[in-house]
């Protein structure tokens, strides 16, 4: 018979009393888990679990908070040229050309960037420095080209990105949504770009501080343009021309900002200037892009001859943002027509 040393039967049969209910114990505990650091452990793991879609959301939003439509879970968006497009979870590499101001504004670095060849947009560049370019002078870049970047969303800003089978072609490699024409409507793509990106919030956000902006502005630009015009003329390489009050720099001007345009370009998105016409621009400020184009209209004595020129309220403005599509551009351009007007 087995004997304990030094333990008397009485205290053999106790000690076996407190290792039975030790056993039974303990087996309720880890059945339980949530007592014993062991419990604990095994709780926070399972939460972890049933939470890591709310995990990888809050990675995907960069604190952003989700709303409607910004979820992990897999959902349909119909892009506007009637593209369904399926995304499950939150895209992180996205490649989006000509659209790097707005993806910029809500926090996002693109995987690479638009390229003329000689370089991306100018005024993104500090931000964009290390961002690979991919050249458009030629058209699209090659699906192998895009491929190489192992974006999960691509987002095309106009439809003419998406002919010649370019949009089949990238739809092979990532889901793929498509503007008609995003630069027409920058707030709207804005936030759909926002919608895309479960960037919502920040999208909202950037919307509001670029209308506080605008009130601003106008309460500065106040009686100093009242009655007054302003014309936008571009020097570009295949002519020069009047930018109406559609698009770019002419809606933040005349539609966000409310100055006059001239008679020339009406409702039209721009109109063709020669000299001969330069008598009938009834514009009391004038804002030149020089894009490369000829500018020898300058010169001419019927240029000098004009109002706006006596009186030194021809300003010359950079092209890379005043033709830029975007928050960042906008806000630019306003503080250039502010600062030119005002001072």
């Amino acid at each position: 018979m087995l004997r304990l040393w030094g333990t008397s039967r009485k205290s053999l049969k106790t000690l076996s009393a407190v290792l039975l209910s030790c056993v039974i114990i303990g087996s309720l505990l880890a059945g339980c888990g949530t007592k014993t650091e062991w419990g604990v452990t095994n709780a926070a793991t399972a939460s972890g679990q049933q939470n890591s879609g709310g995990e990888a959301s809050s990675q995907g939003n960069t604190g952003d908070s989700n709303k409607a439509g910004e979820t992990t879970e897999e959902r349909t968006i119909t892009d506007e040229l009637g593209h369904e497009v399926k995304l499950s979870g939150i895209p992180q590499k996205i490649f989006a050309p000509n659209l790097e101001d707005s993806l910029l504004k809500l926090g996002v670095t693109p995987v690479a960037q638009w390229s003329n060849a000689k370089s991306g947009h100018v005024y993104l560049q500090e931000q964009l420095k290390d961002v690979p370019r991919l050249d458009f002078t030629s058209g699209m870049p090659s699906p192998e080209a895009v491929m190489a970047y192992e974006p999960d969303l691509i987002i095309l800003h106009t439809a003419t990105y998406a002919e010649n089978g370019a949009y089949d072609s990238y739809a092979k490699i990532a889901p793929t949504y498509v503007f008609k024409n995003a630069s027409g409507n920058i707030e709207g793509s804005l936030t759909k770009i926002g919608e895309l990106l479960g960037k919502s919030a920040a999208a909202d956000a950037a919307l509001q501080a670029y209308r506080e902006k605008v009130e601003e502005a106008k309460q500065k630009l106040g009686k100093v343009t009242e009655n007054k015009n302003v014309a936008i003329i571009r020097f570009a390489p295949r002519g020069v021309n009047l930018m109406g009050g559609q698009y770019l720099a002419g809606y933040v001007l005349h539609q966000d900002l409310d100055l006059g345009k001239t008679k020339l370009v009406g409702e039209e998105n721009s109109a063709n200037l020669s000299l001969e016409i330069i008598p009938e621009l009834d514009a009391d400020y004038i804002f030149a892009i020089h894009q490369g184009g000829d500018l020898t209209m300058m010169d001419s004595p019927i240029w000098k001859s004009m109002d706006a020129v006596k009186l030194g309220h021809v300003f010359e403005v950079d092209d890379s943002y005043w033709l830029g599509s975007g928050l960042i551009a906008y806000e630019k351009i306003i503080d250039d027509a502010v600062r030119f007007i005002t001072e």
